[in-house]
This record gives structure tokens, sequence and C-alpha cells, in this order.
């Protein structure tokens, strides 16, 4: 889909037929207003509210001929006006083009069947955001592989950022999304956003992700006293530190980092987290993460590292290899079933020959597939690879296809790395 930032005028059909049509066919919840945005002159059904601020509700939309896509709709503040719009809409026209950082597709405003008029945001749609995979991962942390890729496409928004004078100040597991589609996170939601030097937002970042002197700040202007000057992208590094540290150990850290104990010496809890875990980790890369999370969690603002001076530790020269439960969690455009061929059948020519199109067939009800290859040795010896056209088509087949029966064996579907497929390497997946 093309970037439009122009802004057009779109109705919201929200008629009573309209909320059954959707509701019976399993799509959008009765409850939820509008059903329809007419968008750019086309219909694009709501399908279902994917999250609900103070300030905004965030939909997500399909047309008949478009893929996905995200709307944030803004209700007008205490005072009637569109300052949140206006300020999220400045941002992300202002830092468009970072492979990192959520694409803004257009803007438009809405007029409801009450009359009432809001601004809009139309977005690209992501996938599952870091919040719903510490949810996942059951206290157990993550693997390494997921940890190093977040880290690092973060550390590239936020570097790129920077450079650009802003500052997040909103960096948290919920604001980073994983794209299936580009096969990297993305950060969203840059409503508290600010140019450094140039601090227009006094209550910044959130709780158990807020920087010493965020803190500070919020204190003071709590109190109605103005501070000696504004936070800087440090801030930033602060939050990143302490979400990283949380996809390590598996374990919220709100009430951790406001104790006395952490604020006496929190290097000495990190050292504890980490050698609690050292088990079940190669000593060597837990140790780079550590001393990454180390750099992002000075006390002192100017003590900490920059994005891109973190993005040269050596924790990102490590190659890790992702496990199996990674690549449930994270969908792209290729889908890998095990469980499904028999050694036997790869060395008959004929079988190969029946079970590849056989296979074809089946993986096709789901969407197109741009390619299909079973390897007859390792690695990833009679694994079925399946490319499909996008993620969309492909989290529907993962999601039919595990569980079903092939030629009496359960089936295990699971994504992949479509990067990897492209260049034929087939990870030996960690168990």
């Amino acid at each position: 889909m093309a970037c439009c930032s122009s802004e057009t005028s779109s109705t919201a059909l929200c008629a009573d037929v309209n909320v059954a049509m959707a509701a019976s066919q399993g799509n959008v919840d009765q409850t939820m207003k509008p059903v329809l945005f007419e968008i750019f002159g086309e219909i694009w059904n709501v399908q279902a509210r994917l999250g609900q601020g103070v300030s905004a509700s965030v939909y997500r939309v399909s047309s008949g001929r478009a893929s996905s896509a995200a709307v944030k709709e803004f209700q007008a503040d205490a005072q009637g006006g569109d300052y949140g719009y206006h300020k999220e809409r400045t941002v992300l026209e202002d830092i468009q083009g970072h492979k990192n950082i959520v694409t803004l597709y257009g803007v438009f405003t809405n007029h409801s069947c009450q009359g009432v008029s809001t601004r809009c945001l139309l977005l690209e749609l992501l996938d599952v955001s870091v919040s719903e995979l510490l949810v996942r991962a059951n206290s157990q942390g993550h693997s390494m592989w997921v940890i190093q890729h977040c880290a690092r496409d973060v550390l590239e928004a936020l570097s790129f950022l920077h450079r650009e004078g802003y500052v997040h100040a909103d960096l948290k597991p919920r604001n980073i999304l994983w794209s299936p589609d580009d096969e990297c996170f993305k950060l969203i939601d840059f409503g508290l956003s600010f140019k450094e030097g140039n601090q227009d937002v006094k209550y910044i970042q959130t709780d158990g992700y807020r920087a010493p002197e965020a803190e500070l700040q919020n204190s003071l202007a709590q109190a109605g006293l103005e501070g000696d000057s504004g936070c800087t992208s440090a801030i930033d590094l602060w939050s990143l530190g302490i979400i990283l540290l949380e996809m390590f150990s598996g374990i919220k850290l709100k009430e951790t980092v406001r104790s006395q104990e952490w604020k006496d010496n929190s290097s000495a809890i990190i050292d504890h987290i980490f050698t609690s875990k050292i088990v079940v980790c190669p000593a060597i890369p837990v140790y780079h993460l550590r001393d990454l999370i180390k750099s992002m969690l000075h006390n002192d603002p100017k003590q900490r590292s920059t994005a891109e001076k973190a993005l040269c530790s050596p924790f990102f020269s490590i190659p890790f290899a992702p496990h199996i439960e990674d690549l449930v969690m994270l969908p792209t455009p290729v889908l890998r079933l095990l469980n499904i061929i028999d050694d036997s059948h790869l060395y008959n020519e004929d079988e190969y020959e029946d079970i590849v199109e056989d296979m074809k067939e089946e993986c096709q009800k789901y969407g197109a597939v741009v390619s299909l290859l079973i390897p007859k040795e390792n690695p990833g010896k009679g694994q079925v690879f399946v490319e499909y056209a996008n993620a969309g088509d492909s989290k529907e087949a993962q999601r039919l296809l595990t569980g079903r029966t092939f030629d009496g064996k359960f089936v295990v579907a699971t994504f992949y790395p479509l990067s990897a497929y492209k260049r034929g390497y087939l990870y030996q997946t960690v168990q």
C-alpha cells in the first residue's frame, strides 16, 4: 500500500443492520462502533478493536482490494481540540521510511452517524507485541535469538529516531510489535514523543519503564514545579534496558525497579538475575547481554550508552538459532510443517514427486503459494517449507493445519524466517 498523507473525509456507517451482519460473520464485537469506515473512497470493514486508551482507540480494518490495516481514532481532548492527533501525525510524518518504525499510510476525518467528527490515522497493521510475548513466555524468559532480534531492531529504530532529534518517551513492551511481512520488530505510539530540547509533554514514560530523571520530572510537574531541563534520548535507553531484562528473566520488574535495593545497587540485582539463569544459557553470550543491559541502566543519563554505541555490543556478533516456540509465536510468510514425511518417501522419486504435488494442492487451499521445498538431506530433511504470498495466508494455514493428520501423523506447523529461507539457510532448530 502506498503511503498517502493527504487528509480526506470519511463516513463511519454504523446502522444496526451492519452490526448484525458483521456479528453474524464473527468479525466484529457487537458493542464496537464504528463498523465501517469510508477511507479514500473505499469501504473498510472494522474487524476488531485492538486497543483503547484515554485519548484514542485502535481498530483492525480491511477493504475489498487491500490488505488489512490499522485505524487509530482520536477522541477530542478536554478542550475539544485535536492536539493528540496533530502531535502524533506530525512526528510520524517526520520519521517515515525506517523499517523499524510503523508506517503511516494516510490521515482522514471520520464523520459518525451520530454527527461526531474524529481525526484518524491509517497505519500499517502489525502483529504480536513484546508484551504478549512476555505473557506467552510463562516466566521462563525468551531465547537469545528473540532477545537479540528485538534488541537490534529497537536500537536501530532508536538510533534513527535520536538522529532525527526525537525522543520516543514511552518505550514499553506494548509499544514494540512484530511485523510478519517485514520480519522485524517495530516501534509504535508516538503520542508522548518530543524534540530533544523542546519537551512539550509534562508527564512521560510508563511506570516500570520510567528513567530516574523522568521520575523526578514527573514528580516536580505534579507538584507544580519546573525542573532544570527536559529529559533527553537517554530515557529511551533506560526503558529498553528494563524491557530486555524482562525478556531474559521472564519476570515483570515494575516492583523491583521501585525498590530501595534497586536504587542502592541495581548492578547487583542484574548480576543475580543473570546468575540464576546461567544453567540454561551459554555463559559468554549471557555476559555480553548482561553488560549491554547494564550500559543502558546507569542512573546518570550521561553515563548511559547511546543507541548507536549499543549496536556495537559484541552481543550482536553472535549467531543464535531460534527455538521452536519462537517460530510458533512470530508469524512470517513461510510455514514449516513437521512430522509429516518418512525418510523412506524421500528416496523414491515417484513417491517424492507425489508428496510434493499433494502438499502444494493442500497448502494452496489457504492462500497463494509462492514456493514449496522438501529437503532430502539435513538440515531440514523431511520438513515441508511453504512460502505464501503474505503472512496473513501463512497464519491461516498454520491455524488450520496444526493438529491435522497426514498419512496417520499429527502435523506440527511453525513459521520460519523468510530471509533464512530465501538464502537456503535451514536452521537446526533448538527444541
